[in-house]
């Protein structure tokens, strides 16, 4: 053997030390006690506390009154505790906090009606334990359990399931159970109860036996986390001794192998894996480094490390649930951080952070009593942030933070845990704009003032935004040309126009730059606050001023009008005006033509009313077209049947009526100019 790995998280878990911990105590103070079962799956460690004064039992009724009674880290049923307490013996509880709050979840579901489905390993203490604290119960090894008994048990499709796992089940085969669980059964609360120090001891176990050519694993027979631990080596390392302690390592079937590795159950005392290390240890074609022991026993003696509330720790995430996310310190204590301190608006925790993610935090709480400890990375991050906030004020730097208060006079902004206080006039918003607009928008600042003694820090919102507003003016300026496109917002409305903000710099839109048609009031077509496509016509650098287009250029009536007709076409028109010497008429939406007095009929009437009236639909012949003008002549009367003649004066107006329609001109207020045919013969 050229090489050993030793797994960093072999050996005892919290659960286990505070167990043996606290019998230890109970004798040391008491002379002897009682244990309910095996305190722990190991021989070797009961049989030292044995000798110190310990009794195993198996039965409370083996318990008299007054006698001290050890639980012990697999839990009990209530049933059980009940029987204990109403016999009269001293119970100290030693289950384990993460088995106790697997007994709390079941409690709750049995009392909210729930039916309880546990993944672990039938029989087994802790297992046994959690049916023994809820109604209906029923357990399950592996996912295909659970399907045979679900295809039997049809009613439990739609029933209130709560689900929760053995604490030393593999993540693997909790994962699957869920996936089936959660597409057969319509209302399941899964609740994933994996110890924490089990899930890092799996993990590490199966990476250090894909490396590995032999894995030895350390255990007990009847210990479930063991079981496992060999299991997952097994899928990993085709070579792999389970044992119980020394004397049964194989050390024969260790030669020939380049790399072998060592790892050991939750219930492994540190004198039982040092042996196994050190025999094996002298089994290494090179022995020359001697600090590797040292460094092992560092490593022991490391997780019995304790650390307090304010330290600043390093650990590795090992796992995520909904509401926290686990840390490994390397001590005896089991490290949190609560999930919300990563889902700010929104935010999903997964986006943020990883398993396997190293990650620095701060002590919030030490709970010495469950092991665990509450960390606090938002803390950190607000104590590092400090430093650049006052840097900040030196040089300039800008900010970003998330405004998250209104306050008397102003706003506050977090930045990164630092409270940052916008008084109104540098929040960049009009005198009597409501400051609660501002809520929940991501922000850039600059910051003003800082005294760190009074937790006091001023920003400006305004002073960035008014920096940046310049440079995008600039940027606007050097880039502009007759003919670009914008994007812009209708900042105002006049009545000779609109007032449109391209991204900084207000231009104005003409109001005979908005419609092909005719307008009398810009907010005919715009309104404020219309996000409006605009191009540039004409601008002056040096005066700041810009005049845009609105209306389309490929929508030109007049266009239009010309691509579709000639002379000599008949078009359906619409009467939009009647005027003495003849009616305007609607050809195309913006486009009018003129029906002289002469062309509404084919017989001489007094006035246009008399045959027309506004909004009567009918259809012209288009006589004239003057292009450069864009004039248009139409004739009613080119398209009616010929009158018949009754006497000789009516023949005469009608030769004196026929010839072309006048091309006229009409001003801009609508006047016609230019004298009719008719009046020319009088």
């Amino acid at each position: 053997m050229k090489e050993l790995i030793v797994a960093r998280s072999a050996g005892f878990c919290f659960g286990v030390s505070r167990s043996v911990e606290m019998a230890e105590k109970l004798l040391s103070e008491h002379g002897k006690c009682l244990s309910l079962g095996e305190l722990i799956h190991n021989e070797d460690v009961v049989g030292k506390l044995s000798e110190k004064g310990l009794r195993v039992i198996t039965e409370p009724s083996q318990a008299a009154s007054g006698d001290r009674v050890i639980i012990r880290a697999h839990g009990i049923s209530k049933a059980v505790y009940d029987e204990l307490e109403a016999i009269g013996a001293c119970i100290t509880d030693a289950t384990c906090p993460k088995v106790k709050a697997i007994h709390k979840i079941v409690s709750r579901a049995g009392e909210e009606g729930r039916t309880v489905f546990v993944i672990g390993m039938k029989n087994h203490p802790e297992v046994e334990a959690i049916r023994g604290w809820c109604d209906e119960c029923f357990v399950f090894e592996n996912a295909e359990e659970l399907r045979l008994w679900s295809d039997n048990n049809q009613s439990y499709w739609t029933k209130p399931i709560t689900v929760v796992v053995q604490t030393t089940q593999t993540r693997s085969n909790f994962n699957e159970c869920c996936d089936f669980i959660k597409k057969r059964c319509t209302n399941a609360k899964i609740s994933d109860t994996i110890c924490t120090a089990t899930f890092t001891r799996q993990e590490e176990a199966q990476s250090i036996a894909s490396q590995c050519d032999s894995m030895v694993v350390i255990g007990g027979k009847h210990s479930a986390n063991s079981i496992h631990l060999a299991q997952i080596c097994a899928e990993k390392c085709s070579d792999v001794q389970f044992i119980e302690r020394l004397d049964e390592l194989d050390v024969q079937r260790l030669d020939g192998y380049d790399t072998v590795g060592l790892t050991a159950g939750a219930s492994t005392p540190a004198w039982i894996i040092k042996e196994v290390r050190n025999k094996m240890d002298e089994m290494k074609v090179n022995t020359a480094e001697e600090t590797k022991e040292l460094s092992f026993d560092e490593m022991l003696e490391g997780t019995l490390k304790t650390i307090y509330n304010g330290d600043k720790v390093t650990g590795l995430v090992v796992a995520i649930t909904g509401t926290e996310i686990s840390v490994d310190l390397g001590t005896k204590y089991s490290g949190f951080i609560p999930t919300s301190e990563f889902t700010d608006d929104g935010i999903k925790v997964e986006d943020v952070i990883k398993v396997g993610d190293t990650i620095e935090a701060v002590v919030v709480r030490v709970n010495d009593v469950e092991g665990t400890a509450q960390l606090s990375k938002k803390r950190l991050d607000a104590a590092k942030m400090w430093n650049d906030v006052e840097n900040a004020v030196e040089d300039g730097t800008v900010l970003e933070g998330t405004v998250v208060e209104e306050n008397k006079g102003g706003v506050v902004v977090n930045v990164k845990g630092v409270r940052v206080f916008v008084p109104a006039s540098q929040t960049d918003l009009p005198k009597e704009a409501e400051l609660g607009q501002l809520l929940k928008q991501v922000v850039r600042l600059k910051i003003t003032e800082v005294n760190k003694a009074r937790k006091r820090v001023v920003g400006s919102i305004r002073r960035v935004a008014q920096a940046e507003r310049r440079e995008r003016t600039e940027a606007l300026w050097n880039e502009m040309e007759i003919g670009k496109k914008f994007h812009g917002v209708v900042k105002s409305l006049t009545s000779y126009g609109a007032f449109v903000d391209i991204g900084g710099i207000d231009g104005m839109v003409h109001v005979s730059e908005l419609s092909w048609g005719r307008i009398h009031q810009p907010s005919e077509v715009l309104s404020v606050g219309d996000e409006v496509d605009v191009y540039v016509i004409n601008f002056d650098r040096e005066k700041r001023k810009i005049s845009l287009g609105y209306k389309d250029p490929n929508g030109n009536p007049w266009t239009l009008f010309t691509n579709k007709y000639s002379v000599g076409d008949v078009a359906q028109v619409k009467i939009v005006k009647l005027m003495p010497f003849g009616a305007f008429a609607e050809v195309l939406d913006g486009v009018d033509g003129l029906i002289h007095i002469s062309q509404i009929a084919n017989r001489r009437i007094g006035k246009p009313e008399d045959v027309l009236t506004v909004g009567d639909v009918v259809d012209a012949k288009i006589t004239a077209v003057d292009e450069d003008k864009h004039k248009i002549s139409l004739s009613i009367r080119a398209l009616s049947e010929p009158a018949p003649v009754a006497e000789a004066v009516e023949e005469e107006v009608e030769e004196t009526a026929e010839g072309d329609a006048l091309v006229y001109e009409v001003s801009e207020d609508g006047t016609a100019s230019g004298v009719a045919p008719e009046a020319d013969a009088e």
